[in-house]
């Protein structure tokens, strides 16, 4: 691997780059915090894929282009004289070192509950009001529920054991059944969303990641998919035209793949 020294010649050289690239580059130069928000975003979700897909060297490129990023956001504040790529450094140095009293001052802690605990109280004393006000309020709905729950668990709000969460889970499955039967649309899809609010909470007891897991599911179902329509197009039919029957044939076929 690299020393530190060509570590930091790496990332000099992109200090660079990005400097040469904001001056001569038309693009580069229109480029704004606005207009790199969602390529941002977007470049995130392709990091989540290659890290889903156990694709080292694809996540090599993806942090890349993410680094760059960084770089690029920290550009553009150094041209307003609001903040440089030091400042963004030394300030998440600073959260780090003040939020680790374990590693860097007297506090002892037995274990990773602990840390988070006391990460908690420590963004509470720091002035947030809620230790729900770190959860973006742009996070996808899942993934939100998945960290407002970490976050309650942290200062203690959480149930004890994950029996106690199973149970809550099927009587949120009644109570959504229920609903069902009543009709109430209104209802139907407020009870569905404790049902998954509930399930979510139960796969963290299970230290299954909800995320993660869904998306794994969401590239099985694609895969298989695929592969039914392959068959039907070999067969010169598509799959409109066939029967459910005829089209569970070859999906059962693409799960023994």
């Amino acid at each position: 691997m690299n020393t530190r020294q060509q570590q930091l010649d790496a990332f000099n050289r992109l200090l660079d780059i990005m400097d040469n690239l904001r001056d001569k580059c038309p693009w580069d130069k229109k480029q704004t915090l606005q207009s790199l928000r969602h390529l941002t975003i977007e470049e995130t979700y392709e990091l989540g894929d290659a890290i889903l897909d156990n694709d080292l060297q694809e996540i090599k490129k993806e942090l890349g282009d993410i680094l760059l990023h960084i770089v690029f956001y920290a550009k553009i504040g150094s041209e307003t004289g609001d903040f440089d790529i030091a400042d963004v450094a030394n300030e998440i140095c600073d959260k780090l070192i003040h939020r680790h009293p374990h590693i860097y001052g007297d506090v002892v802690v037995e274990d990773e509950e602990q840390v988070k605990q006391n990460w908690e109280k420590l963004k509470l004393k720091e002035g947030k009001k809620s230790v729900l006000e770190g959860v973006p309020k742009s996070l996808p709905a899942l993934v939100k529920a998945s960290r407002i729950q970490d976050k309650a668990k942290g200062v203690g709000f959480d149930w004890e054991e994950p029996e106690q969460v199973w149970e809550k889970v099927q009587e949120e499955l009644q109570e959504f059944k229920d609903e069902v039967e009543n009709g109430d649309a209104e209802k139907i899809e407020s009870e569905f969303g404790d049902v998954l609010f509930s399930m979510i909470n139960y796969a963290r007891f299970l230290n299954i990641n909800p995320e993660d897991a869904l998306e794994r599911t969401n590239k099985k179902f694609i895969k298989r998919f695929t592969y039914l329509e392959s068959k039907a197009g070999e067969m010169g039919r598509s799959l409109a035209d066939m029967t459910l029957a005829e089209m569970d044939v070859f999906w059962n076929e693409a799960k023994k793949l």
